[in-house]
């Protein structure tokens, strides 16, 4: 919004020019996200306790040792979404349907944890929405996204599939593009699902992988950086930059609260929404396969269930002592910092191997 009024007022008054810098905006996105979490977190917190006096309930099949947190409300993605939302349509370019459509595909999926978290606590159980109804419901939000992504961007890249350590090279998929697009969206949001388990857990690897995307968002949508570094550039996608400054702002303001020990749990609302949102941004930027890298943590623990539930139904053994991955290590005797901490080393390192696909080519 800044950006659309201020911006054409640059000539009159040179300062204004700030407010058309990418930069500049992404670095107040960042801030605002930060400010707004920090100013309506507690009040969020206090009201969420007051609707939840028994909060998220805990799984009895789960680590004996999180019994000790019950009574922690859940539901804290909102805070989150209204961060994400407040800092997004302040600073970026409001007539960039990109940003629009990633704003879709995380208020959908934050929408769909919503109700899945709601049914969790009316139900007083950890059986939220059916697991079939839930996933239609992803699928149809991915799809109209992908769908709106797809005509904004236009042939070649719309069908368009980008291979990371090669130069100049676009796979057409043609229709198939779209189913594809559907499940890196899907599967981004239910593995950052997957790996909210543990407080802080899945917060700091989704601002490492937004802090990433939002490089390539911003080298993707400027020609000479694309034209330098051989990837493709889509014009427009830098104004994601701006969208994932706020993710990570409202996310350091939700670290906040969530650091251990905890006192809010992000839910569906937030773990969904947020890994939807990472998802969409891959699309728009190309880099679908290198979300892979760069999330490559959310992929390993999905891949730990996948491993665990199809193990067992073939042989009646399990690979792990519980899946996901982090409670494997939980088993094991790790503490919960220590599985924390080191799964965000683990992030780390991955972004950075998603980055020097930009450079090795």
């Amino acid at each position: 919004m800044l950006f659309n009024l201020l911006a054409p007022l640059a000539d009159e008054y040179s300062v204004l020019f700030l407010f058309s810098s990418l930069t500049f905006r992404a670095g107040g996105a960042v801030v605002t996200g930060l400010i707004v979490a920090f100013v309506f977190g507690p009040w969020i917190i206090g009201w969420l306790k007051q609707q939840q006096p028994h909060g998220q309930p805990i799984r009895e099949d789960g680590p004996p040792q999180h019994f000790a947190k019950a009574g922690t409300p859940t539901m804290g993605g909102f805070l989150i979404l209204l961060a994400i939302i407040v800092s997004t349509l302040l600073w970026a370019d409001l007539t960039n349907g990109f940003v629009w459509a990633v704003l879709l595909i995380t208020v959908g999926f934050g929408a769909i944890g919503f109700v899945d978290d709601y049914r969790k606590l009316t139900n007083a159980s950890s059986g939220g929405l059916p697991g079939k109804l839930r996933l239609s419901l992803e699928v149809i939000v991915a799809a109209i996204a992908t769908y709106w992504i797809m005509t904004l961007m236009g042939a070649p890249l719309s069908t368009g599939l980008a291979l990371p350590f090669v130069k100049n090279v676009l796979i057409n998929l043609g229709w198939f593009f779209g189913p594809f697009a559907v499940f890196v969206i899907v599967g981004s949001s239910n593995s950052v699902n997957l790996t909210d388990g543990l407080d802080g857990l899945a917060i700091v690897p989704v601002m490492i992988a937004a802090g990433t995307l939002g490089l390539i968002a911003y080298l993707v949508g400027n020609a000479v950086f694309a034209n330098y570094l051989l990837i493709f550039a889509v014009p427009g996608s830098g104004e994601l930059a701006v969208f994932c400054g706020a993710l990570i702002g409202a996310g350091l303001g939700f670290l906040w609260f969530n650091a251990p020990p905890a006192m809010v749990f992000m839910g569906d609302t937030g773990s969904l929404s947020m890994g939807g949102a990472l998802g969409g941004v891959a699309i728009v930027t190309k880099h679908e396969l290198v979300l892979a890298i760069v999330g490559g943590l959310f992929v390993l623990e999905t891949v730990s269930v996948i491993v665990q539930v199809a193990s067992f139904k073939l042989t009646g053994r399990r690979v792990f002592r519980m899946a996901p991955l982090h409670h494997h290590f939980e088993q094991k005797g790790w503490a919960e910092p220590t599985i924390v901490i080191r799964f965000w080393i683990i992030a780390s390192i991955l972004a950075l191997a998603g980055l020097a696909t930009l450079k090795l080519r």
